[in-house]
């Protein structure tokens, strides 16, 4: 006991680097348990047989890429790398793939088998069949005790209460399932018992939707002259006879809902159209009680009042502005009269003579204005404002 001994973290350590070093990518078939989805996004569970159990992981970047929800009792095949947490001194497998075992022959057989139903032209465009607008019966092929059926009934009972429908009952699990599916829509056809048909169930994994992949199923969907809407699981499962229907529904329920649309779209339309049309006829009502009020007899006097009034109150302010501009251009026009002959009669001579100005003509009748133009002797005639003096001119200065 006396030699060199490890601390726990160096065992650890050791043990770590052999198992992820040695176990680097492995290849494990189990059945899940204990499966927990992490707030972080990451999947945590367990695989187990008979004898052992092993913890695994897968995080939340690989499990995006999953086209199905790990669930307890599965039976899977995971693919991936042990790895070592030190503080619990465990060991889990961390997985980067993960498929339902068997899925892999399951699906390279599906796909092979879609190829050749492919050629054979059973999925072409051409042989899908429109949905009746307005179908008057919905027959529906799958489990009469499944949820599906359920759903579908409580949809069209809400949406479509007039709709009348008819359970075709098959068995759409097991070896038994295509056979009962493919009959029941040939029986369909051959008695002409619906407008439209649903065939579909509900949510399972990928061998419990295996009859819908049928052979059989798929030619039935593909021949049928009714018109099919294939409505498998959920939204992310594609039995082939999806190829082959007139319309693929994603769920049961929104089969349900494809059907009843119309139903739905013309009972909302008619209910929009009364309402358009109510509130039209109240509006237009109402107009014509508006136009109409002015023309009461009571009202009349005062339209007749409220119409000439303000002509009236225009025509006399009009009349006073006409006045008052007439006056103005009189009083103005008199002002400049005025002005004038009071510069008239300011340059007037006889203005000045008023004043006791005179004016001196010699005998020649000449004006006299400066006393040297006359001699002593010369004869003058003065002219006061009235009358004239006749003078004779004694001496100048």
């Amino acid at each position: 006991m006396n030699g060199k001994h490890l601390t726990v973290s160096e065992l650890t350590e050791q043990i770590r680097q052999n198992l992820e070093g040695y176990f680097s990518s492995v290849l494990v078939e189990g059945e899940v348990s204990n499966c927990r989805p992490a707030s972080s996004g990451h999947l945590y569970f367990s695989l187990k047989d008979s004898s052992a159990k092993i913890d695994a992981v897968m995080f939340k970047n690989r499990l995006r890429t999953l086209n199905f929800e790990p669930k307890d009792g599965m039976l899977l095949r995971a693919r991936g790398s042990l790895s070592v947490y030190a503080p619990r001194g465990s060991y889990s497998i961390v997985c980067e793939e993960l498929e339902i075992a068997g899925a892999g022959e399951i699906l390279a057989m599906l796909e092979k088998r879609k190829q050749k139903l492919a050629a054979e032209g059973l999925f072409d465009t051409e042989r899908k069949k429109n949905l009746p607008r307005f179908p008057g019966v919905v027959g529906i092929v799958s489990s009469p005790t499944g949820a599906a059926v359920r759903d579908i009934l409580n949809i069209l009972t809400r949406r479509a209460s007039g709709l009348k429908v008819i359970i075709l009952p098959a068995v759409v699990q097991g070896d038994d399932a295509a056979p009962a599916i493919a009959a029941r829509i040939r029986q369909a056809n051959r008695w002409q018992l619906a407008d439209v048909l649903i065939v579909g169930r509900g949510g399972g994994s990928l061998e419990d939707l295996l009859a819908f992949s049928d052979e059989e199923v798929v030619r039935a969907v593909a021949g049928s002259d009714i018109p099919v809407i294939s409505a498998v699981g959920h939204e992310i499962d594609f039995p082939l006879c999806d190829f082959a229907a007139s319309l693929r529904a994603p769920t049961p329920s929104a089969a349900a809902e494809l059907v009843s649309e119309n139903f739905s779209a013309i009972s909302d339309y008619i209910q929009k159209t009364a309402e358009d049309l109510s509130a039209i006829i109240h509006a237009r009502l109402e107009r014509a009680r508006l136009f109409l009020k002015p023309f009461a007899p009571q009202d009349m006097e005062y339209r007749f009042r409220a119409i000439l009034q303000p002509r009236l109150v225009r025509l006399d302010d009009a009349k006073d502005l006409l006045i008052r501009s007439v006056s103005d251009k009189c009083r103005e026009l008199r002002g400049r009269i005025d002005l004038s002959k009071a510069v008239i009669e300011a340059g007037s001579p006889l203005a000045a003579m008023e004043r006791g100005f005179s004016v001196v003509t010699d005998e020649g009748g000449n004006v006299v204005r400066n006393a040297k133009n006359v001699r002593a002797g010369d004869r003058l005639c003065i002219r006061p404002h009235s009358g004239s003096i006749n003078a004779v001119v004694e001496n100048t200065q």
